[in-house]
């Protein structure tokens, strides 16, 4: 085969161009803001991706003094416009955004947006195996959404903020960001990863063979051999550890307590992820000013400057900050030993987080619970259902409009159809011709599918987190002819749009709070179907109970054995527990509607019909007055 033939060999040709959308305001110390475009540039570079065509949009406080003065990053050609221009789908979104041709496919913020350039730029080349890696174990790195994940949140919103508001305050006195401080105890945590034993065991023995050396101690960031090994394997930088055939028996009888823990080498843990990706940009800028106006407070960092050096090491990296002009700081390897020079600091940045204030101690089961609350005045309740025996015509529908179109069973699929008849007529009943309705959590579709078609005078959106559903829907939907619908790949804050009525079918937990805590922001109907009660917990924005009336009643953990409890309604399951299940079910979803009626909405819970169509039958129906 010819050189430049083999050269080509697993190299895809390039796909239709796809516009990727990034805000600017401003450039300064060498990189661009807002951090979102930083890192989305970095990224870009990193991987040497040149299949979007990248719009810079300006925002509101922009100027044309503010415009690039020259490229953001070499190889990567830029084009400005000011918001008006985006296409419409975009205008709905929190930038960064990624549209497809014919600007109905939308895919918006920042880790969504950084995930897709990463499969892109794999597709685009599967020899390059690297750029997958950065998706981490089972491709999960910062998929999950900031609401739920702590860890997402802290890389994907509250860093990158923090540091821009902290650059902002430099005419006051600078105070260090407490998000920069969590992050260092971040890096202090025990390591785990999939193959969690047998590196600790291989730790174990090396540590044995090197025996105690109190003349070297172990400074923080200086990450053991195997550690390093075992993550610039990874890179292709150093040769894979060699394991042993077999290791000693006091090695491989040690009880997984008396197993050293792993150490991070990178932010996740070993290996070299998107994570790291999106906190480098951010980190430089918050050193480069501590340096400049805060040295005294660089020794308060030693994990994170070790982190930022380590990531150095990397292979393209340096190359894609020079593209992005990031300049990296050379700094004082005495800030290694910081450890063992500071060690009052290190007790204050191994304390937890402050414990929140004790709640009074309650009697278990959800029978007390329960009756604690009808001493107030608060009893399981359903609205009669407005027409439990209206169906759609199935018959009459296209195929692809069904759920049988699905990889389900007739049973099920007879079930979801079921399912769509209680929502749809509410929906329809609601809508009016000219409204927005949006599917939230949609994944397949099957509910916005069926609206847009029963409804062509109004657009639905749909609102999906997980590509390959949302993919599905789409292909639905062009079998379909579909012109008034949709699709939008965000985490639900990230769709930012007006619109009139709200919709979701089994919002998993916590989810079913955040479709309605949007449909009541944008003083918007909302029909949802709540699902896995079990998954509620207090997040960074919600609190529950959600009511101030079932507050004054319940503790959170009061609450929280209704909400396990109501998770018990599987049809296997004996009838006096799913009753009972039953009724914590509209107990938690009560609580619901009352905080939407606190906040100026008429709400009601309401049982589908038929009950067998689902263990998870109840609606939560509210109409703003």
């Amino acid at each position: 085969m010819p050189p430049c033939k083999e050269k080509m060999k697993g190299i895809r040709k390039h796909p239709p161009a796809e516009c990727l959308y990034l805000s600017f305001s401003h450039q300064s110390e060498g990189c661009v803001f807002p951090l979102h475009t930083a890192v989305s540039l970095f990224l870009l570079a990193y991987c040497d991706c040149k299949v979007f065509k990248v719009y810079l949009v300006l925002t509101e406080d922009s100027e044309d003094l503010s415009r690039p003065k020259s490229p953001l990053a070499q190889g990567v050609q830029t084009h400005v416009i000011s918001r008006h221009e985006l296409p419409p789908i975009v205008q709905n979104c929190r930038l960064p955004a990624v549209v497809e041709k014919p600007d109905n496919f939308c895919r918006a913020g920042l880790a969504v947006v950084l995930r897709h350039i990463i499969q892109t730029s794999y597709d685009m080349d599967p020899s390059r195996k690297e750029i997958l890696e950065l998706l981490g174990f089972k491709k999960t790195c910062l998929k999950a959404c900031a609401e739920v994940s702590q860890w997402t949140r802290l890389c994907e919103l509250t860093v990158p903020l923090a540091i821009e508001s902290f650059l902002q305050g430099s005419p006051q006195p600078l105070s260090i960001p407490t998000e920069l401080q969590q992050l260092e105890r971040k890096l202090r945590e025990p390591v785990r990863v999939h193959n969690d034993d047998k590196l600790r065991r291989q730790k174990l023995k090396q540590q044995q063979a090197e025996g105690p050396c109190p003349a070297q101690p172990q400074h923080p960031g200086a990450a053991p051999n195997l550690e390093l090994q075992v993550a610039f394997s990874k890179l292709g930088v150093q040769e894979e550890p060699a394991a042993a055939r077999r290791e000693p028996p006091h090695v491989r009888k040690a009880r997984a307590s008396e197993l050293p823990p792993l150490e991070h080498v990178f932010a996740e843990g070993l290996y070299f992820t998107l994570a790291d990706i999106v906190l480098l940009p951010c980190v430089h800028l918050f050193l480069v000013t501590i340096c400049k106006k805060l040295s005294e407070k660089l020794v308060e960092f030693p994990l994170l400057t070790a982190w930022y050096q380590r990531v150095q090491e990397v292979p393209r990296v340096k190359t894609a900050a020079s593209q992005c002009g990031i300049h990296f700081l050379h700094l004082p390897e005495s800030l290694s030993s910081a450890q063992e020079q500071h060690p009052e600091f290190v007790e204050t940045l191994g304390a937890e987080e402050p414990e929140e204030q004790s709640e009074p101690p309650f009697i278990g089961g959800p029978r007390p619970t329960m009756t604690k609350l009808r001493e107030k005045g608060i009893e399981v309740m359903f609205a009669p259902h407005p027409c439990p025996t209206w169906t759609l015509d199935w018959d009459s529908l296209p195929a692809a409009a069904s759920p049988k179109e699905g990889k389900m069973s007739s049973d099920r699929a007879l079930r979801k159809q079921q399912q769509l008849n209680n929502l749809v007529y509410v929906v329809s009943k609601q809508a009016k011709p000219g409204d927005r309705i949006v599917d939230f959590c949609s994944g397949g579709g099957h509910v916005g599918i069926v609206l847009a078609h029963m409804l062509p005078l109004c657009q639905v959106i749909l609102v999906e987190n997980k590509e390959l559903s949302l993919i599905r829907a789409k292909k639905r939907s062009d079998e379909l002819g579909l012109k008034n619908i949709w699709f939008i790949q965000a985490n639900m804050e990230y769709f930012t749009g007006m619109f009139n009525i709200g919709v979701a079918l089994h919002a998993c937990g916590v989810a079913t709070d955040m479709v309605i805590d949007h449909c009541i922001q944008a003083r918007a109907t909302f029909v949802t179907s709540p699902c896995c009660y079990g998954f509620i917990q207090r997040t960074s924005k919600f609190n529950f109970p959600r009511s101030e009336q079932f507050k004054e009643v319940l503790s959170y953990k009061e609450h929280m054995i209704l909400c396990r409890f109501a998770d018990q309604t599987a049809v296997q399951l004996p009838a006096p527990r799913r009753l009972i299940g039953k009724q914590c079910m509209c107990l938690v979803d009560l609580d619901r509607a009352r905080a939407a009626e606190e906040r100026g909405y008429s709400a009601h819970v309401i049982s589908m019909e038929p009950e067998s169509c689902s263990p998870k039958n109840n609606m939560i129906v509210g109409v703003p007055v």
